[in-house]
């Protein structure tokens, strides 16, 4: 008799812990709020049209039916909540796709290629993603994929896998990543070919992508920037310096690991919409879940939950110069003793600055765009993950990019 194997359990959404929590609260703080709300206690805090239409409705009903349609509706969220959770943990898909062949690689860094399969390639494509999230959000499923949809349009692609640091990364800072790693990368590509090569940078991936592009300007035909933040303080001054403060208590425990673990990480992106988690979950239980978009949800839950920790050095430069003191869009960020100064770019560029971003504010990214002689700019209707992986994608973003791409090629 064969005995069935059974896959372990996701260990997400990470970090679990407080997606529960937050979930817990939302539903006992609707039980909470109620009496506050009705007594005037809560109306400082709604718009005043919300609290006098809730009133009047509220009025006409029992108090005691309207407490109790108030606690089932918030268990039925919370139940709701619980069974997406429980289903995308034991959902069967797995990732559908291998990555390609490695061209490079050293330490824990390797160097991706996604080669043309539509003739000559037009132009390499050197894709630099975030240091926090794995690069495979760039080749996310069978269904969805930007690097395999510009091999197809004739683009060689080369995307910087960065994998988790290890050993050899253990000391590293951004100039150790930038003028040292990513520069040797390129420079396996760049040797080999005289075709243009351009640059691709999503996210952090961005701010890599413009400092490497203002060291090596001669070897690049243009720089594509994906939601890349700049002036961090542009949205949120007060936010971004919060965000610096709790990194700050975390010290002691970066001393002593290493590294800013993949959950600190999450927690602090939950910081950025608390009920997120709760309102996704709850609509992915109601889907069917063998349907495309459900896969679609694990396969984009999957990668936001493989995230890779920071180096000790790397989040306090991050978390601290730049969300702290604002140092790129103050002109103090430097790489290697020298300044990165988006004025001093000399080569076209193209910012894609996503108008619902979340990660990344609008007005961060838009910063860095005025900042550069030769920007042209494109603001989809999108989100920081949804411009590079949702269903409109191919629509707002990636046909776009790709007729800017192949006008650099032409000139």
């Amino acid at each position: 008799m064969e005995t069935a194997i059974t896959k372990p359990l996701r260990a997400g959404p990470r970090p679990l812990p407080t997606h529960l929590l937050t979930a817990s609260m939302a539903y006992t703080s609707s039980n909470a709020g109620l009496p506050l709300l009705r007594s005037g206690l809560l109306n400082s805090t709604l718009a005043a049209e919300r609290v006098e239409s809730f009133n009047n409705a509220a009025n006409r009903v029992d108090a005691m039916a309207l407490a109790q349609a108030v606690e089932q509706k918030g268990r039925a969220r919370f139940d709701d909540f619980l069974r997406g959770v429980s289903a995308y943990r034991a959902h069967s898909y797995r990732r559908d796709v291998d990555y390609p062949a490695a061209v490079w690689s050293e330490g824990s860094t390797r160097l991706l290629k996604y080669a043309s399969t539509s003739g000559a390639p037009k132009a390499d494509l050197f894709v630099i993603p975030s240091l926090i999230n794995r690069a495979y959000v760039l080749d996310l499923s069978s269904r969805s994929s930007f690097m395999r949809w510009l091999a197809a349009r004739g683009f060689n692609g080369y995307l910087v896998d960065w994998g988790r640091p290890g050993p050899a990364e253990q000391n590293f800072d951004l100039t150790d990543y930038i003028a040292g790693r990513l520069g040797r990368a390129f420079h396996a590509i760049a040797n080999r070919t005289e075709r243009p090569t351009l640059l691709i940078g999503y996210c952090m991936g961005g701010d890599l992508a413009l400092a490497h592009a203002l060291r090596h300007q001669n070897a690049v035909s243009g720089l594509a920037l994906l939601a890349t933040p700049w002036d961090f303080h542009a949205a949120d001054a007060i936010g971004a310096r919060a965000i610096s403060a709790m990194a700050d208590a975390f010290v002691p425990q970066l001393d002593l690991l290493g590294e800013l673990p993949t959950d600190f990480l999450q927690l602090l992106f939950c910081t950025l919409d608390p009920l997120l988690g709760f309102r996704k979950f709850q609509t992915f239980a109601k889907m069917d879940q063998s349907s495309d978009r459900a896969l679609d949800f694990v396969a984009l839950e999957d990668w936001l939950n493989d995230g890779v920790p920071l180096t000790a050095r790397v989040a306090q430069e991050c978390l601290g110069d730049w969300y702290g003191n604002n140092t790129p869009a103050g002109g103090s960020w430097q790489i290697d003793g020298q300044p990165v100064s988006p004025s001093a770019l000399s080569i076209p560029s193209i910012a894609v600055i996503p108008a619902h971003d979340r990660i990344v504010p609008p007005e961060s990214a838009m910063s860095l765009a005025r900042s550069l002689p030769d920007c042209h700019t494109i603001s989809p209707q999108a989100g920081h993950i949804g411009m590079m992986a949702g269903r409109n994608a191919e629509a707002t973003v990636w046909r776009p990019l790709e007729t800017w791409l192949a006008a650099q090629c032409a000139k």
